[in-house]
């Protein structure tokens, strides 16, 4: 799945990179690499997609997902707690879908408690595209 020469590995990144593009707003994919520390070992980790904020010149980091899984919310929060300064938020194909099959906790309500934005059914908010 190609858009503009990327080559996405999922529909979904393909819609937000679609999304971004008739917003008329510019974006990296996958070109960032962030160090971070797992307990007792280096890692990297590749953002799916960054876009420059109009109002300061930051990054914003979105993270397309259809699955969120228990690996990626550790990594996340460990992320976070090592790079504070960073603005992750996520773009999820079902944000209401729960976290395991034996918890009530939602993807949605995951990112609420752990302070993290996210948005539902692959949709970049507006108010995003235009920060």
């Amino acid at each position: 799945m190609t858009i503009n020469s990327h080559r996405f590995r999922s529909g979904l990144e393909r819609q937000v990179a679609r999304q971004l593009e008739l917003a008329g707003r510019p974006y990296g994919f996958e070109e960032d690499k962030i160090d971070y520390v797992k307990p007792a070992k280096r890692a990297k980790y590749n953002p799916d997609f960054h876009v420059i904020k109009k109002r300061d010149g930051s990054k914003m980091y979105i993270e397309s997902k259809g699955r969120f899984l228990t690996e990626d919310r550790a990594k996340h929060l460990l992320i976070r707690d090592q790079h504070p300064e960073l603005d992750i938020r996520f773009v999820f194909q079902n944000a209401n879908a729960r976290i395991s099959k034996t918890s009530s906790t939602t993807y949605a309500r995951w990112c609420t408690d752990k302070g993290f934005k996210f948005s539902d059914k692959g949709i970049i908010p507006k108010e995003w595209l235009q920060e």
